[in-house]
């Protein structure tokens, strides 16, 4: 369809400048007679092929500007006085610079402008010998430079959009990165706890060591199906499957396990969030639960979900028994990167009264 256009195009466009061409010619006649020799049937006939010749121009624009040109300077070198035969010249000089490299449009302007400048020694309306270089080379001049900027524009609008288009990739990339650092970097901190409760009762209370066991094949099975859920998601580019909010209770459950007491406080009305702020809600509390689970001494976490009118606020707070954990690694950065990406707000670090804060506001409308 699209080559169909291109060639109706071309054919419209042919059809006009070789009428253009034949009326304006025609109408030089009154001063043929002074200026040159009067347009006969030669004439027309040169005229007509250089116009009809740019149908070909979008296919073999280096042929057709060779074509266009020989046609125009055997009609001025016969003595034909200037008319619009140079408009097909300007068209074809234009589409050679606009399509092709200068490494081949240069070299075929040059010879299209020689052959053009051979009617100065012959034709009687042209300036005489190097006086006529100037205005004539301008046919040629002027239309090349003007593909050549247009060309220009495009080949740099074609190289931004590629940059953005990179750019989107990287960022998907990155975004897939994360998902999957959440999801094993949590499943791997809880198995890690639960095999070395396991090993550390095997011996005395091998019962216990069941129970740890057990709460291992959990949580490794569900950290699989999470995974297997988000890689779905991303084949699927859509987040239909992705876990929320709702699945709290879950992931409490599999930190408690874990050896981490989770309080929950939820105020305001629950409601359904956008996809995109409801996972972003739900990683934010799995990665601060995940780092309670490695770094503090003291297993305990305040979570706070707060449905606001324009805004759902996420605080977890633990107590702070050591230097803050995860300064070096990616759980943080990670977390504040997915909430300002939605034009939220986020805090993380030790507050005045001895704990360690994470604070997340993520708008209702974010920005996706």
């Amino acid at each position: 369809m699209r080559a169909m256009r291109s060639l109706i195009g071309n054919v419209v466009l042919a059809v006009l400048v070789t009428l253009v061409g034949l009326v304006g010619t025609s109408a030089a006649d009154h001063w043929a007679t002074v200026t040159g020799r009067t347009p006969d049937a030669l004439g027309f006939a040169l005229v007509a092929a250089a116009g009809l010749t740019l149908v070909l121009r979008r296919y073999h624009p280096v042929l057709t500007l060779i074509a266009v040109a020989a046609l125009t300077s055997t009609y001025l070198v016969v003595g034909y006085p200037y008319g619009p035969i140079l408009l097909a010249l300007v068209v074809a000089v234009y589409t050679v610079a606009r399509h092709r490299p200068p490494a081949t449009s240069v070299p075929t302007a040059l010879g299209a402008l020689v052959m053009l400048l051979v009617h100065i020694f012959t034709n009687s309306t042209a300036l005489p010998g190097l006086l006529g270089v100037i205005p004539g080379s301008a046919w040629v001049v002027v239309p090349f430079a003007v593909g050549s900027v247009v060309r220009l524009q495009r080949e740099a609008a074609s190289r931004a959009r590629a940059e953005v288009l990179r750019q989107r990739v990287d960022d998907e990339r990155l975004r897939i990165a994360q998902e999957v650092h959440d999801v094993v970097g949590h499943g791997l901190a809880a198995i890690k706890m639960q095999a070395d409760v396991a090993l550390h009762v095997l011996p005395k209370k091998p019962e216990q060591a069941e129970v740890a066991l057990e709460a291992i094949s959990r949580t490794s099975s569900d950290a699989l199906d999470e995974l297997r859920a988000t890689l779905r998601v991303v084949r699927s580019s859509s987040q239909a499957q992705a876990p929320g909010l709702a699945r709290l209770d879950d992931l409490r459950q599999r930190m408690g396990e874990a050896g981490v007491q989770v309080q929950v406080i939820t105020t305001g009305e629950p409601r359904e969030l956008p996809a995109v702020v409801d996972l972003t809600g739900y990683r934010i509390l799995q990665e601060s639960l995940t780092n309670v689970l490695r770094h503090s001494g003291d297993k305990r976490a305040t979570v706070t979900v707060d449905y606001a009118t324009d805004a759902v606020v996420i605080t977890v707070a633990n107590p702070l028994t050591g230097p803050p954990g995860d300064s070096g690694g990616l759980g943080i950065p990670g977390m504040r990167q997915r909430v300002e990406s939605l034009g939220g707000e986020f805090t993380a670090g030790p507050t005045g009264d001895g704990r360690f804060e994470v604070h997340a506001r993520l708008p209702i409308e974010g920005r996706s």
